[in-house]
């Protein structure tokens, strides 16, 4: 069964990565789709749901499983509307999100596309670390992730932006300690 699925590892990735492309689409180009997601993204047990992707995604690559790492990718980029919108929000939470959107929605010069493509970077560079089996390089672009996501919230929200500190470090911190037992647990068989 596992070579088997190994078999249709890129297959799966590439069906994957279109689904993820047919979703970024859809999300910048339907203003009604991504009204209704981003009011399901108000809902914060996706805020502190979402970090914790990063653990199948590092496992993903120390597997070296293409369809893993885009088939976690596809489900983190999507979970920010799985739960429904809150009865009840934070006024912080609502500032931060709006301006989160003015951000994604809003003129893209090279500032912001040089800016924005830290993301995918970091992503990259947190795959190949466990792809190479590098623990402690992993573990280091975790925490950058971390870091900068946070620092990147309050630069471009303000107080608001503290909104996301709590999910962003007990995600952190469960992430650190995961990540770091399945890997001395797999280096060990």
């Amino acid at each position: 069964m596992k070579n088997k699925l190994r078999h249709y590892d890129k297959i799966i990735a590439l069906t994957f990565g279109i689904l993820t492309l047919l979703f970024l689409i859809l999300a910048f180009t339907n203003k009604d789709f991504f009204n209704w997601a981003y009011k399901r993204h108000q809902n914060q047990i996706s805020w502190y749901l979402r970090p914790l992707f990063l653990i199948p995604f590092c496992y993903s690559a120390y597997k070296r499983s293409w369809a893993g790492i885009l088939g976690t990718m596809f489900l983190l980029l999507t979970s920010m509307f799985w739960f429904p919108k809150p009865d009840i929000v934070s006024e912080q939470v609502k500032q931060f999100l709006e301006m989160e959107k003015e951000y994604l929605s809003g003129d893209w010069g090279m500032g912001k596309i040089l800016m924005s493509s830290l993301v995918p970077i970091s992503l990259t560079a947190l795959a190949l670390a466990f792809w190479k089996r590098s623990l402690w390089f992993g573990l280091s672009v975790v925490i950058f992730i971390a870091v900068a996501k946070m620092t990147w919230s309050i630069m471009f929200g303000g107080e608001a932006g503290k909104s996301i500190f709590a999910p962003a470090i007990i995600g952190l911190i469960i992430c650190v300690l995961l990540i770091y037992l399945g890997f001395r647990k797999m280096e060990k068989r």
